[in-house]
């Protein structure tokens, strides 16, 4: 049976994932990497084309996504949390 994909995982290093759909607490985001079909636990509401960690990131730790830093974690934030500007700060330099 085909996994319905929800999700993109822009770049191999990426810890976030981004949903193609607005998924609510409790439902399954779904997304390919290298081939493989990867399924994670939705822990809050996450908009659509907002971003989901694909693991936990403890607070000061990068945020990737396209293989870019893209932020710094100002608190911890749990596999399957939503990343957004509530968690994230962009990175040292960036207005």
């Amino acid at each position: 049976m085909d996994k319905t994909i929800n999700a993109i995982l822009i770049h191999g290093d990426d810890n976030v994932v981004t949903v193609t759909e607005s998924l609510q607490a409790g439902s399954v985001a779904t997304y390919r990497n290298d081939g493989e079909i990867v399924e994670i636990v939705v822990t809050e509401e996450i908009p659509k084309f907002h971003k989901i960690a694909v693991v936990d990131i403890r607070e000061s730790e990068p945020v990737y996504k396209y293989g870019e830093l893209v932020g710094e974690a100002i608190k911890n934030i749990s596999k399957g949390s939503h990343v957004h500007d509530h968690n994230i700060e962009s990175p040292k330099g960036t207005p």
